[in-house]
């Protein structure tokens, strides 16, 4: 199967059921989003697309997205989505490596896409009830043969160096959707809210392919903000997936409101990932929306799903649950990093990649000798077979000669009532390596940054305690959410 074969079954038996909702206005049932991908795949032929070729997709979430992911599966071509937010460099670096038949532009939903498109001289592609919403460029380009089975290739944003395209067969894809919408208990009555970026993995399986899968509408925006999110709720949401820091944001603004809790009780399923939760914060949520917050973890190269919550009810559980049917996973404690209970995540299973486009060599070094796929994060395993992520192996800070996981320090600051979220870094100072932290607040309600330390003393032991605590009043974010820590370090005053 491949993944437009999924619209076709529910186009058969559900035409007239709401498949799109977005910001520009489309509102599209199974049967129109049907003839728009039918549409939109003969397009691409007439612009030369053959199986195998790489199309390549600056993009915003919007319906035009969704239809053209499913219209280059169609073509049996494989799509490559890209965050239009990234730079003209960042772009031409992997046209370079991808050498795309056709890239196409989300122009009417993205400013950046725009000007993208503008750049690359691509033209409107003057599909009949789009609006102008797709402008695309092509060349000629050659069949690759390793690609027949490839759904889509998702590019790991490297800051130097040839970036690595992630394979993820149309297999990979559906598991990876099959698993979220199974443990979700997706049907057709539920309405998804689609801001997860599309171009990550997260987005495309774990919300796209599983609504796809079990016949549900999306609601979709291009951007998070909390004020959209919240409206979005108030009139129907019932699935929400997040990270953590939309959920902070959420709760934030529906203060702002005037409510306390979220008034509301159509939300049936919230779910947290790509980043760690703490105790105080979880139950704080779970109190705002009245139901168990279900904690998940994925990475790209396992098609998003790994492990999830599974919880009837409000707990201290913050770790992230077991694996996915079909997903083993082990440690190896002795990686880089590890130590006693605590050691590199390997995963196995059905949505694990097929590697990385043209190169070989990376594609090695992603996997161990007997074939599992080292997943870079540390974690530990509870007596219940429960996983706990304690960081990213290269997160790791290493102050005076002890092992700092950034995640416990952030879990012990975000307790403290005037902090909305917080980031941990480490930064080498004087041949060590220094704990930082980095505090988002209101301001509003702005902490004294030594009350913040005064704080932390009373939390966490010595070693573990914050050299510096920088406040601001908002974290950079990528557009998932997820909190850039690589651009942390440089915002340190001496």
């Amino acid at each position: 199967m491949r993944i437009h074969d999924i619209l076709e079954q529910k186009v058969a038996k559900q035409p007239v059921a709401p498949a799109l909702t977005d910001s520009l206005g489309f509102d599209w049932c199974y049967e129109i989003l049907g003839h728009v991908v039918d549409e939109l795949a003969q397009k691409l032929v007439d612009l030369g697309v053959k199986p195998t070729d790489r199309v390549l997709l600056v993009m915003e979430n919007c319906a035009p997205a969704v239809a053209t992911l499913l219209a280059v599966s169609k073509v049996g071509a494989v799509l490559i989505p890209f965050n239009a937010r990234q730079t003209d460099k960042d772009l031409q670096r992997v046209i370079d490596h991808a050498t795309p038949a056709a890239v196409l532009f989300t122009v009417s939903v993205s400013k950046e896409a725009k000007v993208h498109a503008e750049w690359a001289g691509a033209q409107d592609m003057c599909l009949a009830g789009l609006n102008g919403a797709l402008f695309a460029t092509s060349r000629a380009t050659d069949p690759v043969e390793e690609l027949s089975d490839v759904g889509a290739i998702l590019y790991t944003t490297g800051t130097t160096g040839v970036p690595k395209g992630v394979m993820l067969t149309h297999d990979n894809l559906i598991f990876g959707g099959r698993v979220s919408c199974d443990v979700r208990k997706i049907t057709a009555e539920d309405v998804l809210y689609g801001v997860l970026p599309m171009s990550h993995v997260f987005g495309l399986a774990s919300v796209v392919v599983a609504a796809l899968l079990g016949g549900a509408s999306i609601r979709i925006e291009p951007r998070f903000a909390p004020a959209n999110l919240y409206n979005a709720l108030l009139k129907g949401v019932t699935l929400l997936s997040s990270v953590p820091q939309m959920l902070a944001q959420l709760m934030h603004y529906t203060r702002e409101q005037g409510h306390e809790h979220l008034p509301i009780d159509s939300l049936r399923y919230v779910s947290s990932g790509a980043a760690p939760l703490d105790i105080d914060w979880k139950s704080k949520a779970e109190a705002f929306f009245g139901q168990p917050l279900q904690n998940g973890y994925g990475m790209t190269e396992a098609s998003a799903g790994v492990c999830v919550t599974r919880h009837m009810g409000s707990n201290d559980d913050i770790s992230v649950g077991q694996p996915f049917p079909g997903v083993q996973l082990k440690l190896d404690v002795q990686a880089p990093g590890g130590g006693g209970e605590v050691g590199e995540i390997l995963i196995a299973g059905g949505g694990v990649m097929k590697g990385y486009f043209r190169n070989q060599e990376a594609t090695a070094a992603a996997f161990t000798p007997d074939g599992w796929l080292r997943s870079g994060d540390l974690g530990r395993l509870d007596a219940q077979g429960n996983l706990h992520i304690m960081g990213r192996s290269k997160e790791l800070i290493i102050h005076g000669g002890f092992n700092v996981y950034p995640p416990e320090v952030e879990a012990a600051l975000n307790e403290h009532p005037q902090v909305i979220q917080c980031a941990v870094v480490g930064v080498t100072r004087d041949g060590d390596e220094k704990v930082c932290a980095f505090v988002e607040a209101s301001p509003n309600d702005w902490p004294n940054e030594e009350d913040l330390h005064a704080y932390a003393q009373t939390q966490l032991t010595g070693y573990k305690r914050p050299w510096r605590i920088v406040v601001m009043e908002k974290l950079p974010a990528a557009a998932t959410g997820k909190i850039l820590k690589k651009d942390l370090p440089a915002l340190i005053k001496e």
